[in-house]
């Protein structure tokens, strides 16, 4: 088997030029001679604000950037035709393409509906503070800029089980809509707040059979438009576990693929509720490794203070390393984002080598890490930073020990709560391969490592950094391996 990587091709501030889609096909070639496998994309639909949404705020998943609506035609990415370019000249290249599904709420409605509703207590979304009565909601969707292309269903209040404005007296609040398929929220896994529904927007009713066929007929009709091979899906947890459980098996059912899919389910602190959501899916999805990535983020800014030998504690790879896709960054995370963790620059080459260059989880790459970038965006204190995000260096040497050298049997070393290490033993369908990986997160050490018998009296050089850095395996297959203060080498054989 061979390694696969997958990198997220975007990032939140990726400037709104509608150029993404290009950018994507002219690199495509390039990713795949690095060693990406997999690309995921974000979301292709126009949201609420057009051309400048990054399509969280779904608006019309038909409109891949092809009406004239929310005052564009194109999406902040391109034009249809740029996306559906851009993915063939990927698949060409050799790459998987995943596209981004968001689908659990819906912006910018056409028209307003005059709705019943209860209010309900925000920090406690189970206990109403209101009887029933009207609002006017913003629910209705008729895309006239589409008129009925591709489809004629318009969502209406019954499509919805909550939202959050009241245009009639200009409230804000938490409305549960009152519906013919229910008077409260759904059974969703997430149970902070009560019941954490409703998370913004028009919150789709996926109680509403119109609903299911809609989206199974959307879902069809998306994947015979792009060909994309896998999903990544949005906002999960805010969701009913069935509708992906039935989903999934519609789309895997209808067009024999497999198209590999990972959820996003966002809990860093709560393990228990992902194992919980992969066993009431069945297994069916992967999921982003979020408490891994809170890891990093703590062990970045504690520096010599983490304990680096409990690194992996808590993790999703820990647990379910086949169902874990693991990541250093996202959108998300970055600086002045909503769920902001960054992890320092010093240390995302040490967790880059945790994810990259291990036996469990399918790794991420994060857009930045790659490409960099420098935005500005008002912070949690109501001011504006600049965020200057520096390209990560020697991420394309980790992607080719990945790709060629990083197999075979692992021996670990978390012996040291500020020196810890791995070594990969090789097999036989990659030449040379075998690799050791150390990591100090303190002063510069050395440890000695077992490589295995084979490469006894081989030389292994430091691809890092150092090339005059050599280790000569014992007779024994020992090795004593070296890192500099704060760092991370890897070691692979001196004739590659």
């Amino acid at each position: 088997m061979e390694n696969f990587t997958m990198l997220q091709f975007f990032e939140w501030y990726f400037p709104a030029n509608s150029s993404l889609w290009n950018h994507f096909k002219d690199q495509a070639p390039h990713l795949k001679g690095i060693g990406i496998d997999t690309v995921w994309l974000p979301p292709a639909h126009k949201g609420t604000e057009g051309a400048s949404s990054s399509g969280y705020d779904a608006y019309d998943i038909y409109d891949l950037g092809e009406f004239d609506q929310k005052g564009s035609v194109a999406t902040k990415y391109g034009t249809k035709e740029e996306l559906i370019a851009a993915i063939a000249v990927g698949k060409e290249s050799g790459l998987q393409i995943y596209a981004d599904i968001v689908l659990n709420h819906m912006g910018g409605a056409d028209e307003k509906e005059t709705i019943i509703v209860r209010k309900v207590n925000p920090e406690n979304r189970n206990e109403f503070i209101s009887e029933a009565y009207e609002i006017e909601g913003y629910t209705k969707f008729t895309f006239p800029g589409r008129n009925g292309k591709y489809s004629e269903f318009v969502w209406d209040f019954q499509c919805f089980s909550g939202v959050d404005y009241d245009d009639r007296t200009g409230e804000t609040a938490i409305f549960s809509i009152q519906n013919e398929y229910g008077e409260g929220w759904q059974d969703v896994p997430d149970k902070e707040h009560g019941n954490y529904d409703y998370l913004m927007l028009s919150d789709v009713d996926f109680r509403n059979p119109n609903v299911m066929e809609e989206l199974k007929h959307w879902g069809k009709w998306f994947y015979e438009t792009t060909g994309i091979n896998g999903f990544r899906l949005d906002a999960i947890k805010h969701m009913p576990h069935w509708f992906y459980n039935e989903w999934l098996d519609y789309m895997r059912g209808e067009f024999k693929q497999e198209f590999f899919t990972v959820g996003e389910y966002w809990a860093p602190y709560d393990l228990e509720a992902m194992i919980k959501y992969i066993e009431v899916t069945g297994r069916r999805m992967s999921l982003f490794d979020a408490p891994l990535q809170a890891n990093f983020h703590e062990a970045s800014k504690l520096g010599g203070e983490f304990n680096l030998s409990e690194i992996l504690k808590g993790s999703l790879v820990s647990v379910y390393p086949e169902l874990a896709v693991t990541l250093v960054e996202n959108h998300d995370t970055q600086p002045l984002q909503s769920l902001e963790n960054p992890v320092e620059a010093w240390f995302r080459p040490l967790a880059y080598a945790l994810i990259l260059l291990r036996t469990g989880g399918y790794p991420c790459v994060f857009y930045t890490d790659l490409y960099g970038s420098e935005y500005t965006d008002a912070g949690k204190d109501g001011e504006d930073h600049k965020v200057t995000l520096e390209k990560m260096v020697d991420i394309d040497v980790m992607l080719q020990v990945r790709k060629h050298f990083a197999y075979g049997e692992q021996f670990d070393y978390f012996d040291h709560p500020n020196c810890i290490g791995w070594t990969r033993q090789g097999d036989e369908d990659h030449e040379n391969s075998g690799c050791a990986v150390l990591m100090s997160n303190g002063e510069a050490a050395q440890k000695m490592m077992h490589m295995g018998p084979k490469f006894a009296g081989k030389i292994f050089k430091n691809a890092l950094c150092n090339e005059e850095d050599r280790v000569k395996i014992d007779d024994n297959g020992d090795g004593a391996f070296t890192v500099n203060e704060g760092k991370v080498s890897i070691w692979v054989l001196a004739e590659n």
